[in-house]
């Protein structure tokens, strides 16, 4: 089945936030991107969307900092200002209340989006989420790769090559070159070289800002969460799938083998399947 993808541009709090819509009258469903060199929504969604949007709503933003939306983020609070943008997008296209799937620095916005507002977040699908015990131990060494990308000697088609081949994914040799390709032109748009949408923590207060397991109301969260973990995950330790479903008490873990930071691509099959079927009305997984 095809389905008919609209864009638009939308102002937020003197921001301007592109974002695609896919899909008919279900339920609506955002998709937020991780934070690599190059992200943007639509093709880090790419084999997701039009199997998500034969049953519901799908939007896709470019967040603040990528893609064709602004570029800037507030690094004193990140989570905080991508979940403002994301619930400011959707009150400028009139959706008082979305599902909300998010990958790796996505996962970590949906989840401080629901924090801040759970009346406004439906079910939650959390894919290797960041801010996950991020204050409990030294970074991974694709954490460290990613975030080293715009130091040094700046960005490079091999430092985004070597991220995506040796951490982003479990099997390397599966992702094109055009993928990279277009990736790292992304990646060196002067604005973004300008402003950095991701960088190493600054200060004490913003470090424990973004380990989202220190929030007390974690525990409270009633909205039915699926945490979504690749075993082989270099980025985001796996430990985290665990850990969140121990603090949260609506959630439920899938773990997968032979899959990295990256499932919704590398798994794409499993991964629609299993938020297909985790969104869907007479889903098991709805709270009681």
């Amino acid at each position: 089945m095809t389905t008919t993808s609209t864009e638009h541009t939308v102002p937020v709090n003197g921001a301007e936030i592109f974002l695609t819509d896919t899909g008919g009258d279900g339920s609506p469903v955002v998709l937020l991107h991780g934070g690599g060199p190059g992200a943007s929504g639509v093709s880090n969604f790419s084999r997701n969307v039009e199997a998500l949007a034969a049953s519901h709503r799908v939007i896709v933003p470019d967040m603040p900092g990528y893609g064709r939306s602004t570029k800037y983020v507030d690094h004193s609070d990140p989570f905080g200002y991508l979940a403002d943008a994301v619930r400011g997008m959707l009150d400028e296209i009139g959706i008082r209340r979305a599902h909300l799937v998010g990958n790796s620095y996505g996962g970590a916005a949906a989840l401080r989006f629901a924090l801040d507002t759970p009346q406004r977040a439906g079910k939650l699908v959390l894919m290797g989420p960041g801010g996950i015990g991020t204050t409990r131990g030294l970074p991974t060494a694709g954490l460290k790769n990613l975030l080293a990308y715009y130091g040094g000697d700046g960005p490079s088609r091999e430092k985004l090559e070597t991220f995506i081949r040796n951490y982003l994914v479990h099997d390397g040799a599966s992702v094109p070159d055009d993928v990279i390709e277009s990736r790292y032109q992304a990646s060196v748009d002067p604005q973004v070289i300008a402003h950095p949408p991701l960088r190493r923590p600054s200060g004490l207060r913003t470090l424990w800002r973004m380990d989202l397991t220190r929030d007390r109301r974690l525990r409270h969260l009633p909205n039915p969460t699926l945490v979504l973990w690749g075993r082989d995950d270099k980025v985001n330790r796996p430990a985290g799938g665990p850990m969140l479903v121990d603090m949260m008490p609506n959630a439920e873990l899938v773990m997968t083998s032979r899959t990295g930071h990256w499932m919704q691509w590398e798994r794409a099959e499993l991964f629609n399947e299993l938020v297909a079927g985790f969104l869907s009305a007479e889903s098991r997984w709805e709270a009681a």
